[in-house]
């Protein structure tokens, strides 16, 4: 005859072989790495201030260098074991978004690069900038009338 487990008996089973989640110790990882992230730019910033740059350059420096180092990182490959380390907290920051463009385009660099990397670049990140600009034209047209 067959074991037959009824329902409540596999949920059982399947719960005593489910590893047990790390919520503490993820939250905390993502909360260093976010941090140290922020650091990164906080640096960045100083540095153009320091050397006299408007507060237009400064931003803009410091949001172009963090967006290279994220895609640099997830280039060489280093950028994916930060984020299993690191959970979340490698993903809010701006490096993130490098990341989430850069990231598709690696898996199909075999493609070529017009077909493989220049097509697929923007999968997952295609849908993110439209939503941002198309609030930031909605948000846009709601100031001009009311403000």
């Amino acid at each position: 005859m067959k074991n037959v487990m009824n329902s409540k008996e596999y949920e059982k089973f399947i719960q005593s072989k489910m590893p047990k989640p790390k919520t503490l110790k993820n939250c905390i990882m993502a909360f260093i790495v976010g941090g140290l992230f922020s650091d990164l730019g906080q640096l960045i910033t100083d540095v153009f201030k320091k050397n006299e740059f408007n507060a237009d350059q400064t931003a803009a420096g410091t949001a172009i260098i963090l967006v290279f180092l994220g895609a640099l990182l997830t280039g060489v490959g280093i950028y994916d074991r930060l984020g299993k380390f690191a959970g979340a907290g490698s993903i809010v920051p701006i490096t993130g978004f490098a990341n989430s463009i850069v990231s598709p385009a690696m898996e199909f660099k075999r493609e070529g690069f017009v077909f493989g990397v220049g097509a697929r670049m923007f999968t997952v990140a295609g849908p993110v900038l439209i939503y941002g600009i198309s609030t930031s034209i909605i948000i846009g047209i709601i100031h001009y009338l009311f403000f």
